[in-house]
């Protein structure tokens, strides 16, 4: 019998978990639209991108170097440490005028950022149950993006029209705070699973051995690409190309990000009880790229207009990244530390690709038609969501 099968499910430490996911995602977004706003104040347009791809950078190593250290010190004392280390990175985030220092600590709060929510991860795949991870996922990562919509909101009445965007660093930093002590209070006795060690050629080898695996990463690392694009320059494109107010970006995100809690549960139960994952993905791929390349058709500085169409892109995107988690995390062992660690460089790597997209498509075309881009780019993930295996 496998770890998973014989483990019963908690539903109030899934609860706790997901609780804890809503903090920690909170702290992270709330300053994330206007990061690059920020930025700018020190750093031209494309220096900004290389901070965000030094930024990525450190996320890979420390995914790289997080499984030993995770079963070196436990989930739960790796937790506890990273935690204490980003309270300390964002003292200085909110406290310092220093562009090298600024630059430096946003650089290393990016990768500290990546690796706390693996602990998470973590934690949740040790108490999940078998027969209900497409419920899990999808209840933990509605409850995750349900942050995605206050914060923004939040994010923008800090900044309140001025150009303090100190103050979304503040609120972050307070979220930690609660977020500690929940990690605290909840698992000091966690058991971790016999975590297996593999050197990083193993680990390679283990991973391009399952070709359902290969595909979905490539699938998520497009799909993490288009994220990380769309946080960094979609703000960017609708103050100063299209003259919409912080104001008007604030209602514009809220409505843009909707569809993440409102259907990633019930396609997770569906997933759980009646469809494969790989029809639900390629339908949101489709969604999300043809959508995608109509952002780049108006130029009105309309709340209503540009709120429906970034809400018809995330309804693709939130459908085809529960599908994605789904998928994997049936296919994966909690002792699996070091191949969940993998499937979240996808988030860094993409963190790295996207500036480095726009840098080079700015040689060749307008922002404007980035989005046609960013859009064909997402249509390319219909055939690893298409040739995938279902587990059903």
């Amino acid at each position: 019998m496998s770890t998973r099968a014989a483990r019963q499910p908690r539903s109030h430490i899934i609860y706790t978990i997901a609780v804890i996911g809503f903090i920690y995602t909170l702290h992270g977004v709330i300053p994330m639209y206007s990061n690059s706003s920020f930025l700018a104040l020190f750093a031209d347009e494309r220096t900004v991108g290389l901070i965000y791809m030094a930024g990525a950078a450190v996320s890979v190593l420390g995914f790289l170097l997080a499984p030993d250290i995770i079963r070196r010190l436990g989930n739960y004392r790796t937790a506890i440490g990273l935690v204490l280390i980003q309270i300390a990175l964002y003292y200085f985030l909110v406290g310092s005028s220093n562009p090298l220092v600024l630059s430096l600590v946003f650089i290393l709060q990016s990768g500290i950022l990546s690796l706390i929510g693996l602990t998470l991860d973590i934690f949740l795949e040790v108490y999940t149950d078998g027969a209900a991870i497409g419920t899990v996922r999808g209840l933990y990562t509605a409850t995750l993006n349900a942050s995605w919509v206050v914060a923004p909101l939040i994010g923008t009445l800090l900044i309140n029209g001025t150009n303090n965007y100190r103050n979304t660093y503040v609120a972050a930093l307070a979220m930690l705070f609660p977020l500690l002590y929940l990690i605290y209070r909840n698992f000091p006795r966690f058991r971790d699973p016999n975590y297996v060690h593999l050197s990083p050629w193993q680990l390679t080898k283990h991973i391009s051995q399952n070709t359902n695996w290969v595909k979905l990463f490539f699938a998520n690392i497009i799909l993490q690409t288009f994220y990380s694009w769309m946080i960094i320059y979609s703000p960017i494109y609708l103050h100063q190309t299209i003259g919409l107010t912080w104001e008007g970006i604030g209602i514009v995100l809220v409505v843009m990000l909707m569809p993440f809690p409102l259907i990633q549960y019930p396609l997770g139960r569906l997933a759980d009880k009646k469809y494969g994952e790989k029809e639900i993905m390629a339908i949101g791929f489709a969604i999300m790229g043809v959508s995608t390349i109509f952002l780049s058709l108006p130029r009105v500085p309309s709340v209503l207009i540009w709120s429906i169409l970034f809400f018809v892109t995330r309804i693709g995107a939130a459908a085809a990244e529960i599908m994605m988690e789904t998928y994997f995390f049936k296919t994966v062992s909690p002792r699996d530390s070091a191949v969940l660690g993998s499937f979240r460089i996808t988030r860094p790597v993409s963190n790295f690709l996207a500036p480095g997209i726009m840098i080079l498509g700015l040689l060749f075309i307008s922002t404007q038609y980035m989005f046609v881009v960013i859009g064909l780019m997402s249509l390319i993930a219909l055939w690893p969501a298409l040739t995938i295996k279902d587990t059903n």
